[in-house]
């Protein structure tokens, strides 16, 4: 992979809240970039996936799955932190899904989906994670002023993800961006953990950014000169060249080399064209198909006796023929698609 810089933290329009990146222009400006690969990291989904998949492997760039995430804290009373994984093989895809899946199961309170630290422990096969730098627990130690709690959840999330896990720094003209980052380098330095820069995009072009900052009003409810609203964007936070970021940080080349090093590492396949279904299982060795056929003619029986007592309906045998054809016809269109388990399902 011949490239200098790959974007490993970029929110779409799939975010909702705060992403404005679409999909077909964002792998048209990487390809006028010459960017081979970047990752996507919705929050707290995938769901654009395939559509983001298909577009730049059109493009010839390679697409790296991965998603942030609302982490919960020790101290209910203490604010969210974040966690961004990547997955780097099978693996990786299968454990991020599901612990996503998890989350929106059984982790959303208050609007937001929230992930436990012990359940990305029990998911941290085949992922890759960086420390989501100033959002992070390990940046929100830091700049709390407590470094001993960044060096322990540093060593914590070193062993949870052993040679996976990368100290995130961030230079987008935010508040607390050099303070995060001077302290993020010495810790990273003390416990000889990587470093990855990234940009934290949110839209494709700086003068998108009044756009976006309309999109998180509209999500918060609030007025754009509201002076209540929190201001957490800033106008750098677009889809930098190469050439910008390697410029951003001079002083931190290993930084930007990671990125490209991680992206070698993020392969994964996802088949197309092809439905994955449950195996749902039937009685008696029954076919799948032919149990279908079995139940939907059981089901419509029971309503057909309902809606028209067999005793009491003229030409009951005609009506209830009419009905046969028809559910025959349908069950024939389904079986030959291939979706007998999905209907059996639902």
């Amino acid at each position: 992979m011949s490239a200098s810089f790959v974007h490993l933290r970029l929110h779409t329009e799939y975010s909702l809240v705060d992403g404005l990146v679409r999909i077909k222009p964002l792998a048209k400006a990487l390809a006028a970039m010459n960017m081979p690969a970047v990752a996507v990291t919705d929050q707290s989904n995938m769901c654009s996936l395939v559509k983001f998949y298909k577009n730049a492997m059109g493009a010839g760039i390679k697409p790296i799955c991965g998603a942030d995430l609302w982490l919960a804290n020790s101290d209910p009373d203490a604010p969210l932190s974040r966690i961004c994984l990547l997955a780097m093989d099978a693996k990786g895809y299968r454990n991020l899904t599901e612990l996503i899946s998890r989350g929106w199961v059984d982790g959303q309170r208050n609007g937001l989906v929230i992930i436990e630290r012990q359940w990305i422990a029990e998911a941290s096969e085949g992922v890759i994670a960086l420390s989501a730098a100033k959002e992070g627990d390990i940046g929100m130690a830091l700049l709390n002023g407590n470094p001993d709690e960044a060096e322990a959840l540093l060593r914590d999330w070193m062993q949870m993800f052993p040679e996976r896990f990368y100290v995130e720094v961030q230079r987008t003209n935010r508040a607390g961006d050099e303070e995060y980052l001077h302290a993020a380098v010495a810790l990273a330095d003390k416990l000889d953990a990587p470093l990855v820069a990234t940009n934290d995009v949110r839209f494709i072009k700086q003068s998108d950014y009044d756009a976006h900052e309309t999109r998180v009003c509209i999500g918060e409810g609030r007025a754009l000169d509201d002076p209540r609203r929190s201001r957490n964007y800033s106008d750098q936070q677009y889809l930098k060249s190469p050439e910008e970021m390697a410029e951003l940080f001079s002083d931190l080349p290993e930084a930007i080399a990671n990125t490209v090093e991680i992206a070698k590492r993020c392969n994964i396949q996802v088949q197309l064209g092809k439905h994955f279904l449950p195996d749902f299982p039937t009685p008696n060795g029954m076919g799948i198909d032919d149990y279908l056929r079995h139940v939907s003619h059981e089901g419509l029986e029971e309503r057909l006796a309902v809606l028209w007592p067999k005793e009491t309906t003229p030409n009951y045998q005609e009506k209830r023929q009419v009905y046969l054809d028809r559910l025959k016809f349908e069950l024939d269109i389904i079986i030959q698609m291939g979706f007998p388990g999905y209907f059996l399902i639902v």
